[in-house]
């Protein structure tokens, strides 16, 4: 069971709703990255400037726009840029995948265009992590939220500067998470986005797939997720896996839930929930400080948030 942040009890922890100098861009769908001690808000539908958080100033300041609208992707850091591959860009519900990854390089405050994605691979809403310096990305849908969905597994290696097919996640999904915890990936949440058969949300996926980066071989865990939900997010604190935020069709506000896996035992428990649900973002842990921000409070596109929480001493 999860007891404790930063050796903490969670008895004296709780989310708070921080009161900020300025206020980010509300977007959802859009990456929420840490680096270099400064908090990065980028993407979502729409061209929006990117929004830069410093915890130390707790303050909001404003970055450059990209060159494109950039949406649904998992955002991850690398060298000190943030990267965006695996991004849709246009209108719902037929979104085109980006042929592109996109950098933020966060010295300069500009965008590049960077490495080519494979023109027999390309989708979006895919997850995203970084490796010993290559980047993972999972699944995803060929074809915005109409159909498509694929179980695809793929490396870029920043050093070699190409890619590799790798073997197939054991079920496809979109709107997923991913992170790396203990030398493994987790694949949790997600669903089978379907237009066609107007069914978009409603076919979430409740397994957990486990690629082991030292077998090179998937696995699916015993357990399930407890709530079941697309557009979440997740981070690894030690041994726990801590998933959060997303939609579905058994509610219209996002969720709010933070659910913890325990990847020794397999087990789950519970933390106090988010102040407000959100989905469209993500988890950041600095300085053992547990952060979330932006993304939007009800099932779909409307209500985008402005707000961030710190799960912190009552």
């Amino acid at each position: 069971m999860f007891q404790s942040v930063a050796g903490q009890s969670l008895k004296d922890y709780t989310w708070k709703t921080l009161e900020t100098q300025g206020e980010p861009v509300a977007r959802h769908e859009a990456a929420f990255i840490e680096s270099d001690g400064l908090f990065y808000l980028l993407g979502g539908r729409r061209i929006q400037e990117v929004s830069i958080y410093n915890p130390k100033e707790n303050a909001w300041s404003s970055g450059a726009k990209p060159p494109l609208e950039l949406h649904h992707f998992q955002g991850v850091s690398y060298q000190g840029n943030v990267y965006v591959v695996g991004a849709f860009t246009g209108k719902y519900p037929r979104e085109t995948p980006v042929e592109h990854a996109y950098v933020y390089q966060t010295k300069t405050d500009t965008w590049s265009k960077g490495f080519k994605m494979p023109e027999d691979r390309l989708r979006a809403s895919t997850t995203a992590n970084v490796y010993k310096d290559k980047l993972y990305i999972a699944c995803g849908i060929i074809d915005g939220h109409w159909d498509g969905h694929v179980e695809w597994f793929d490396v870029y290696d920043f050093k070699t500067q190409t890619w590799e097919k790798l073997p197939d996640a054991p079920r496809a999904r979109d709107h997923a998470t991913s992170v790396i915890c203990n030398d493994k990936l987790y694949l949790l949440g997600g669903r089978r986005s379907s237009g066609h058969i107007k069914k978009v949300m409603d076919l979430t996926v409740p397994e957990i797939d486990v690629f082991d980066f030292k077998t090179g071989t998937w696995s699916t865990l015993n357990t399930l997720v407890p709530t079941q939900r697309a557009g979440c997010t997740s981070i690894c604190i030690g041994d726990n896996i801590l998933f959060s935020g997303g939609e579905s069709m058994t509610q219209k506000a996002a969720h709010n839930e933070v659910e913890v896996l325990n990847t020794i035992t397999e087990t789950w428990s519970t933390l106090p929930t988010l102040n407000t649900g959100r989905h469209g973002t993500q988890f950041i842990w600095y300085k053992k400080q547990l952060y979330i921000a932006s993304g939007c409070s009800e099932r779909g596109g409307s209500s985008e948030l402005q707000s961030i929480e710190r799960f912190d001493k009552k």
